[in-house]
């Protein structure tokens, strides 16, 4: 992938090294000369490259209405669309007392024999409930790393 590349110049292409090809650069947000590169120049006027790392590509919306408002080459922050979650909670008692359901230490207690319940509910957001979940510090899809990288000539 040289100068004789069929991509345009300001085309992202993923790329499976650390570092781009002779005539290449990274989208890492790093300043670019543009008088050596005056047509990425003029793609990015600013003379900084987008910073790609650990990013998404979207398609611009252009319209039809999926993520209207956004500017093209604009940030979007991470978000979790409302949605809702069936839980279901189990617990055994055996001969004694327990509150049911109750959040108050003083709750009233009912006396119940040996058995188990199965309760299930549902609830919006779920923000606040944990069960046999996968979560993590963000919200993405599965996905494989890769380098993004620009033709620059």
């Amino acid at each position: 992938m040289g100068e004789g590349s069929a991509l345009p110049v300001g085309v992202p292409v993923p790329w499976p090294l650390p570092n781009p090809p002779e005539g290449w650069l990274k989208y890492n947000g790093a300043p670019f000369d543009k008088n050596k590169f005056p047509i990425l120049g003029a793609i990015y006027p600013g003379g900084v490259l987008p910073d790609l790392r650990g990013e998404f590509i979207r398609g611009w919306d252009d319209g039809k209405g999926v993520d209207s408002g956004r500017l093209i080459l604009s940030h979007q922050e991470q978000s979790v669309q409302q949605h809702t979650h069936d839980i279901k909670m189990a617990y055994s008692i055996t001969d004694g007392y327990r509150s049911m359901l109750g959040g108050s230490p003083n709750a009233d207690l009912i006396p119940i024999k040996d058995m188990s319940h199965v309760i299930t509910f549902t609830g919006s957001g779920g923000y606040y409930l944990l069960a046999n979940n996968s979560t993590g510090d963000e919200t993405r899809p599965r996905n494989l790393s890769f380098n993004y990288i620009v033709r620059a000539m």
